[in-house]
């Protein structure tokens, strides 16, 4: 599925976006976390939908530019944002019309998941990155699509579809399953240090009656959804025999 395929339902996307358990008070704060103090920062948010992430992160002093497939999407980033940040419409499996070394983070918030190579996009954001830049990405957890259907080979990259509702309507979305050690993989292999995977608990300002019943009610913790990660650019490239 193509990022302009949002086109369709993007306005419902924008809206149940901002108030689901999975993005409003799970996906955003665990990323948010992750970036830390973004004052004064660089920031490439790839595959920015409607902008509420660079809104948040505009609001912490960064400066942001942004990306996504779907000209919907960033018509709606642009109503939120105005002139407080740089938007642009961009197929992420293109090369990214940025010059080397521009920024301090990449970010990239559930848009893996949609493409079937990660090669050619991770070698991108490696080279726009600065030298001790960070790479930050959310993306569907391997294990989830293992568990939803156990009959699948968890070891093939392979295409899938769900059907989702947003605020109240039907949609269906198409990614790419890769196992665990293929998104290792393909983060490694385009010269970036992974330093951090993590599965996080929701927000602790998640209201109780949008919790999970087994988390509202204390038997667990967390849940699975999103595998997280974070990776740095090496501040000095080593070449062999130096």
């Amino acid at each position: 599925m193509g990022a302009d395929a949002y086109d369709s339902f993007a306005v419902d996307y924008d809206t149940e976006n901002g108030v689901s358990l999975l993005n409003a008070y799970y996906e955003r704060p665990a990323v948010l976390g992750m970036i830390g103090d973004a004052q004064g920062r660089h920031i490439l948010d790839a595959g920015c939908g409607s902008g509420p992430l660079m809104a948040e992160l505009i609001e912490r002093g960064a400066d942001v530019t942004g990306f996504d497939g779907s000209p919907a999407m960033i018509d709606l980033a642009r109503r939120r944002l105005g002139d407080a940040a740089t938007l642009g419409v961009h197929d992420f499996a293109e090369p990214l019309p940025y010059e080397d070394e521009t920024f301090d983070d990449v970010v990239v918030s559930l848009v893996l998941h949609y493409l079937k190579d990660w090669d050619a996009p991770l070698a991108e954001i490696c080279r726009v990155l600065k030298p001790g830049g960070r790479f930050i990405a959310s993306v569907n957890h391997p294990f989830v699509r293992q568990f939803n259907d156990p009959q699948q080979d968890y070891f093939a990259t392979k295409q899938y579809s769900e059907e989702y509702e947003f605020d109240g309507h039907p949609a269906v979305l198409t990614f790419w399953h890769r196992p665990l050690h293929e998104i290792v993989r393909a983060v490694v292999g385009s010269g970036l240090d992974l330093r951090v995977l993590d599965e996080p608990a929701p927000s602790p300002s998640t209201p109780i009656d949008v919790m999970p019943p087994r988390i509202a009610s204390g038997e667990r913790s967390a849940f699975l959804s999103f595998l997280f990660l974070s990776a740095q650019k090496p501040r000095m490239q080593y070449r062999e025999g130096v």
